[in-house]
């Protein structure tokens, strides 16, 4: 099960508001939305806060106009999970977006046919091509630091489990109360 919430840092304190990401294909459209979350105020902090249940969190944070920042607890567990798939940017997962798609596959010049000498065991796959979700890393990934300023240190941030993490987070930021009301 999924949980999605955007709280927006306003002068009177954190409000939550429920989201869903039935519309949201990319990470363009997740920071669009927490825009429209922070009431018109340009340099306002909106946190986007994402968990599967059990399995991984991430945090989105989206300061005004400047870029997203992006945190995300179990990588490889959010690479199968649609809405984690917005979350791992090519950015964020060091890949060159701009990257010819030819140039990203593992050609190894033999031609159909041919004997591929890096098949050990013969049984036809090249056993040491990984598929896109094995490069994704197991594990944190992302802006480690991301609530830093907010109370949650880097090191805490890694130490959350993920089976209530986002609740763990708002009761840092002081806002427990109202993520409840949108859970």
């Amino acid at each position: 099960m999924y949980f999605a919430a955007l709280l927006a840092r306003t002068e009177d304190g954190w409000e939550a508001s429920d989201t869903e990401l039935d519309d949201v294909e990319a990470m363009s459209d997740l920071t669009d939305l927490a825009r429209e979350a922070s009431a018109g105020a340009e340099d306002d902090t909106v946190l986007v806060f994402i968990e599967q249940e059990d399995a991984w969190f991430g945090v989105v944070r989206v300061d005004g106009e400047e870029d997203p920042r992006i945190y995300v607890s179990d990588a490889a567990a959010a690479a199968r999970s649609s809405y984690g798939e917005i979350l791992l940017t090519d950015e964020l997962l060091g890949k060159d977006p701009d990257q010819d798609e030819l140039d990203a596959l593992d050609l190894d010049g033999t031609e159909d046919g041919e004997p591929d000498l890096s098949d050990e065991d013969g049984d036809g796959d090249d056993d040491t091509a990984g598929s896109s979700a094995e490069a994704v890393p197991v594990g944190p990934i992302g802006d480690t630091r991301i609530l830093a300023d907010l109370g949650v240190s880097e090191k805490e941030l890694l130490a959350l489990d993920t089976n209530d993490a986002l609740g763990q987070i708002a009761e840092v930021l002081g806002a427990a109360e109202v993520l409840e009301t949108v859970r």
